[in-house]
């Protein structure tokens, strides 16, 4: 696939919750018609591709390596995520992601809850705790 050029344009959902599924290494092993729409991917541009085709250069790196050490210490990890869309625009989301046991209690992947939300909103929730 090719690599996706972002612009500084945001896309506006509301609605139902995204749901994506990864395996360890990130590769997606399921998603829900919200998350196709919200992210401009079709389902079979998205199974087994990496989470990362959708992450955003803006997002620190020291986010994400937060979000792995929760989910790897075998916790939830909520917080606002700013993703890329396929066309280049991005999007906002309140997102809950956590680790998939196996009978044995090893973590076999992560499943993802994604509510859309704009930056307004943010800022918003990001004022009232300042």
């Amino acid at each position: 696939m090719n690599k996706v050029i972002p612009k500084d344009e945001e896309k506006i959902f509301k609605g139902k919750v995204a749901i994506s599924q990864t395996d360890l290494k990130g590769n997606i092993t399921f998603v829900n018609r919200k998350f196709c729409e919200i992210s401009g991917y079709t389902t079979d541009e998205l199974l087994l591709s990496n989470i990362n085709i959708i992450k955003h250069p803006d997002v620190e790196t020291a986010t994400f390596e937060k979000m792995y050490k929760t989910l790897h210490d075998g916790q939830v990890y909520n917080g606002m995520l700013k993703n890329l869309r396929k066309d280049g625009r991005y999007y906002w989301v309140d997102i809950e992601i956590a680790p998939i046991f196996d009978d044995n209690l090893q973590i076999t992947g992560f499943i993802s809850l994604s509510k859309p939300s704009a930056r307004k909103n943010i800022q918003q929730k990001t004022d009232r705790t300042n």
